[in-house]
């Protein structure tokens, strides 16, 4: 039997916990908000979103967990801490500010403050649109970091 590379592995992980969670937010900011925005009414916007969003939260969190837990390996593993000291790795410190913004939002944010605030909601419609243009500024971060991320890793920058 061939010995596990437990560095090809942790880079296995972390592309497939990327391409789930980069791809579900995607999914989210492209095709669910939109679909809302095209079939409800302004006031009911909000209600609807947090009734499909729940059942991708779960789903968000392993894959931001997995993503962060292989990427911490990675640079365990192959001692690449000193990258984070030099600005043409820039694309490293973009993953961990983006992988930080989405870990604070879904362990922390939401499910302490901003679940209770929107169910509370005095202006549905103006949170529905303020969620659609953050999630749209998170997809732009995460394909810019994306870009960077690969590109970097394979000696583009």
């Amino acid at each position: 039997m061939l010995p596990i590379n437990d560095f090809a592995l942790a880079r296995t992980i972390h592309v497939v916990a990327i391409l789930f969670w980069i791809g579900g937010v995607g999914f989210v900011t492209w095709v669910l908000m939109p679909a809302l925005k095209a079939i409800e009414p302004p006031q009911d916007r909000l209600a609807w979103f947090q009734k499909f969003e729940a059942r991708f939260a779960w789903q968000a969190r392993l894959w931001v967990l997995l993503a962060g837990a292989s990427g911490f390996w990675m640079t365990a593993r192959a001692d690449l801490w000193s990258r984070f000291g030099e600005g043409r790795f820039w694309w490293m410190h973009l993953m961990v500010a983006l992988w930080a913004i989405f870990a604070a939002m879904l362990f922390v944010i939401e499910p302490r403050h901003l679940k209770r605030r929107l169910a509370m909601s005095a202006t549905p419609a103006a949170d529905f649109a303020r969620m659609m243009r953050l999630h749209q500024l998170l997809v732009g971060v995460s394909v810019i970091t994306i870009i960077g991320a690969v590109g970097g890793s394979h000696g583009l920058f």
